[in-house]
């Protein structure tokens, strides 16, 4: 499918909405009523997609009929499912039965996908968070779980997205791999070759590089992690940090900042992605303060660079 910049579809994250309601219920299983708020907040910030995150609403956990009451919720707000996020539920966690939880678990969240008419599920291989990363202000300043570096690991990572991504082609729903630190999709090299392992044509890349330029340390020039992960990206989850170095103390600092204010130019990212041919669904998110309000404008930005970026009188 192809878009204007009218109609390409840019989901809000929905990472600042909780997943529990105001008087203590799991909001996935409370009903419609613990959801319409949310989706009515997000219709009024001008939205048309929601990128359903499972922090505030499991799909996955909902049966046949829960699935249909969120999909005539959402279509009641004239809201779409632009893609689903299966979050800190590594396929290839250390505890095995964990991991194999977690693999039906994405199989759930495929399935609730095709019942909600959203093309796309984005998946990761990155653990909930630790202890210490519970305790400090923003969870990224503190070391969390990391891959184990082995051939036999990651070769067992590659199978699994693999047998995940058949799954999902049978169902028509397409995989995106999330990229995120400590993980075998925390550089663009090690994206691209698992990615390329896998080998599916419905299984891309999601090359969210706030996800690295926000860590306090020396990371990949983010025009370099693009130019190598955009010929496979089939979704964008889109932030952006103000980061700041020292190097007169080795310090790094960094914060949360709207699209347009931060440290990476998206104006020039999103043209590297429309030359080397990206047309999938976005996401907008932003971390602290009222998050809604600073993804609407980075949605009101971006269809701005759409329009300055593609050709005239020509979709992507």
């Amino acid at each position: 499918m192809t878009y204007t910049p009218e109609t390409w579809p840019i989901g809000a994250a929905l990472l600042n909405f909780t997943g529990v309601t105001a008087d203590g219920r799991d909001r996935t299983l409370a009903g419609p009523g613990a959801w319409r708020q949310t989706l009515r907040e997000v219709r009024l910030a001008g939205f048309d997609h929601v990128d359903l995150t499972d922090s505030w609403v499991r799909a996955a956990d909902l049966d046949a009929s829960g699935r249909r009451e969120l999909l005539n919720t959402a279509r009641s707000y004239d809201l779409s499912f632009s893609d689903l996020a299966v979050t800190r539920k590594s396929v290839i966690t250390p505890d095995e039965e964990q991991a194999r939880r977690n693999m039906d678990y994405t199989k759930r969240a495929i399935d609730a996908a095709a019942d909600l008419e959203a093309p796309m599920v984005c998946v990761g291989l990155h653990d909930p968070f630790t202890p210490a990363q519970k305790e400090v202000t923003w969870f990224w300043l503190a070391e969390g779980a990391e891959d184990v570096e082995t051939p036999e690991n990651r070769d067992k990572a590659a199978t699994r997205f693999r047998e995940l991504g058949e799954y999902a082609a049978e169902r028509g729903v397409s995989l995106s791999l999330e990229m995120y630190e400590g993980t075998f999709l925390g550089t663009a090299d090690s994206s691209v070759q698992l990615v390329t392992a896998v080998d599916l044509p419905n299984v891309g890349l999601c090359p969210d590089i706030g996800n690295i330029v926000r860590l306090h340390r020396e990371v990949e020039d983010w025009r370099e992690m693009l130019t190598k992960m955009l010929p496979y990206t089939n979704y964008w989850q889109l932030k952006n940090y103000f980061r700041d170095y020292d190097p007169a103390t080795g310090s790094y600092a960094s914060a949360p900042a709207p699209l347009a204010l931060g440290f990476i130019n998206y104006r020039e990212a999103i043209g590297m992605a429309i030359e080397a041919g990206f047309g999938g669904p976005m996401c907008v998110e932003h971390y602290g303060g009222d998050g809604l309000t600073v993804t609407a404008a980075n949605r009101d930005y971006i269809r701005d660079i759409l329009r300055a970026k593609l050709p005239e009188d020509q979709p992507a």
